[in-house]
């Protein structure tokens, strides 16, 4: 695995055509697996012979794992995310009770009103010619801000955080910064988790903390700050990646920007086919089986540290088609993908997620129907990370790239569709040209 990270696809595709299991070489030359097929991924999710509790992790239990391994916080983080069985149905039972229909539609008006509020700000925070980093300005602070009202955190935490959670993810790291961030990120949550005990509030962290101390062997200290930390990095750089990958994609393929801006699909559809097709996260650590298990003709033997292919999976032609590596809202079965998880450890958060993401792309796009990027999408800077799958930065230009200079001959469909959305939102965004729609 490249722990530089980068754009998976390419290598994707050639794995996936050699076979739905491979072995890899994980940073510090430790041996592992990856699945990618979409079929053998979704029975290795489910196994009944599956472990996520890194005492089933060979190398690990024989000392053979530095403590400055970048990958090591995915292992031994205490937490539902390494948790099995009657443990992990005890950790996801209190964390469940924050992600209910109910809790999530009761965090709607925060979203649509923090979302709000970010896109006043971006013609702001823009460059004269109209360019900002929408990554920076807008799908960063927007997850971090709902996950972080969800948890009790106070806003002067939130930079902080975002940047140790960035560190913890990258696979490109060295042993000491690893360390540092993982020191950091405790140092930060227990001060966190103070506060909410000094005063405790009508959020998940006041909860847990009480269920800690109604029973004591209900939460351990560990594994409040555990699950604390597990919750702000899936809650949101999972989203980011999200928000990030959908605007991309619509950039790049406006046939289906203009489709739901004109009614024809929804924003749904494309938070759906973004996580198939561009999967927020490409190779998430770890799952180890407890015995040797085949899985689609390959062996993969007991203790070895698998990482699951959701980005390859997502494409995987066996389940998606010939065609599968075309964006197409449109598309039949688009929620088979695997990108949420599957079986026990299902991502919690999903609801919470499809709702920022839809809200946060429908108020972008509804206030800025001509937004495109600033730089060609090959030049965009890609995370130094094979577990994150998007880009370190996204400079768009907020009102399209010169559309009142363009020659008025030359305009297309798409420009009927943006002056239509532009207006129905109240936005003059573009000028009608003289000669008509060729």
């Amino acid at each position: 695995m490249d722990p530089g990270g980068g754009c998976p696809h390419a290598a994707n595709a050639r794995l996936l055509a050699r076979g739905a299991v491979t072995p890899v070489v994980l940073p510090g030359e430790v041996q592992g697996m990856a699945v990618l097929g979409h079929d053998a991924l979704k029975e290795f999710l489910a196994h009944p012979d599956v472990a996520k509790n890194a005492g089933h992790f060979t190398a690990l239990q024989a000392g053979e794992i530095a403590d400055g391994w970048p990958l090591k916080t995915f292992a031994t983080v205490q937490g539902m995310t390494t948790a099995d069985g009657a443990d992990h149905r005890r950790l996801r039972s209190l964390m469940s009770k924050a992600f209910t229909a109910r809790r999530v539609e009761e965090l709607r008006p925060y979203l649509v009103d923090l979302t709000s509020r970010l896109l006043n700000g971006l013609e702001a925070a823009a460059t004269e010619d109209g360019v900002v980093d929408l990554r920076t300005h807008f799908a960063l602070p927007l997850p971090m801000g709902v996950i972080c009202e969800l948890l009790g955190v106070d806003e002067a935490y939130h930079d902080r955080l975002h940047h140790l959670s960035n560190q913890i993810v990258a696979t490109d790291i060295g042993p000491a910064e690893a360390m540092a961030a993982n020191r950091e990120m405790v140092e930060v949550l227990s001060a966190v988790a103070a506060a909410r005990t000094a005063d405790p509030g009508d959020d998940l962290t006041s909860a847990m903390i009480a269920a800690r101390e109604e029973s004591g062997d209900r939460f351990s200290p560990h594994e409040l700050i555990g699950t604390l930390m597990l919750t702000i990095i899936a809650g949101h750089e999972t989203t980011l990646n999200l928000i990030t990958n959908a605007v991309r994609a619509l950039c790049a393929h406006r046939d289906q920007l203009d489709l739901v801006l004109s009614g024809g699909a929804s924003w749904t559809d494309v938070v759906e086919e973004t996580l198939r097709w561009d999967s927020p996260v490409s190779y998430f650590p770890f799952r180890y089986p407890t015995r040797d298990l085949p899985l689609d003709g390959t062996v993969i033997p007991q203790g070895t540290p698998v990482l699951a292919g959701y980005s390859a999976a997502g494409r995987d032609t066996r389940a998606h088609g010939p065609d599968a590596a075309r964006f197409d809202i449109t598309r039949t079965g688009k929620s088979r993908h695997l990108s949420l998880g599957h079986g026990a450890h299902y991502c919690m958060g999903a609801p919470l997620a499809r709702l920022e993401s839809a809200t946060a792309l429908e108020q972008l796009f509804t206030r800025f129907p001509a937004l495109d990027l600033a730089i060609p999408e090959p030049e965009l800077p890609r995370q130094a990370s094979f577990v994150g799958n998007s880009v370190q930065k996204l400079p768009v230009r907020l009102k399209g790239r010169g559309s009142t200079e363009a020659d008025p001959g030359q305009w297309t469909l798409r420009s009927f569709h943006l002056e239509l959305a532009g207006r129905a939102a109240g936005v003059g965004v573009l000028e009608w040209p003289a000669r008509g729609v060729s």
